[in-house]
């Protein structure tokens, strides 16, 4: 069973997408790819969540 702290509800198709799941993007703006990622529904393509995946 996943943990419900790494899931992410789809707004657009309602799907529950894991984070092991979820397709990733570079983030919008002048994030740093290197640090940051967008989490993508796999169904729908939607944005679920930007997520930090580097150091501080």
């Amino acid at each position: 069973m996943t943990d419900p702290e790494d899931t992410y509800d789809c707004e657009t198709c309602g799907t529950s997408v894991a984070v092991a799941d979820a397709r990733r993007s570079e983030p919008f703006g002048d994030l740093d790819p290197d640090t940051w990622q967008t989490l993508n529904c796999p169904r729908c393509g939607d944005r679920l969540a930007t997520v930090l995946v580097g150091d501080e």
